[in-house]
This record gives C-alpha cells, structure tokens and sequence, in this order.
C-alpha cells in the first residue's frame, strides 16, 4: 500500500465529487461537510461512476446515477437497494497542500 497523491486540497470545494484512475482502478473522492472521504469509485450493484452521481453533503451520501443506490461515504454500507455490497473505502490525508489516498 502507498499514499497517492489525487489532487490539491485547495481544488476541492463541498459537494465536489471527482474521479481518478490508479492502476486501472476507479477511485471517487468526495468532500461533504469540510472532511474528504474516499471509496471506490464504481457502484457495487452494476457499472456506473460514483463521480456522475450525487453527493448529499449533509448525509454524508453518494446515490449511483444508474438505479440510485445510495452509500454512506464513511464506511461504503448501502442505504437501499439494489446494491447489496458496500464500497471499499480508503484513508485520506492532507499534506503539504495535496490530498492523498492510501491505496
């Protein structure tokens, strides 16, 4: 495992939800309330980016754009379903200036 850095701290606003590749794995970064969180970044129910969904800041949530499956940011659990398979998620840091995620 190793810290990748993902993007600068400062680019990221709340409510942002964005994407990016490692190693042909899909990773979604999210900012709800003023805390960055990190999961994996396609839905487990069937392939649709996290990224092209919705984030409910105050729930702390992102919903699948495809059949709105919604999962809690902090620990991947499904809300509803039809996704039955919680996300993995992935410790976040913030170093000099860049967010980082352990992968």
């Amino acid at each position: 495992m190793k810290w990748i850095k993902v993007c600068e701290a400062d680019s990221l606003g709340n409510g942002d939800l964005i994407g990016f590749d490692y190693n042909n794995k899909k990773i979604l970064i999210a900012k709800a309330q003023d805390k960055i969180y990190a999961t994996d970044g396609i839905c487990t129910h069937e392939y649709a980016e996290l990224s092209n969904g919705f984030l409910n800041e105050e729930q702390k949530t992102v919903t699948c754009p495809l059949h709105l499956s919604v999962f809690k940011l902090e620990d991947g659990v499904p809300e509803n379903p039809p996704a039955e398979i919680r996300l993995k998620t992935y410790n976040v840091k913030i170093e000099n200036k860049g967010v980082y995620v352990l992968i």
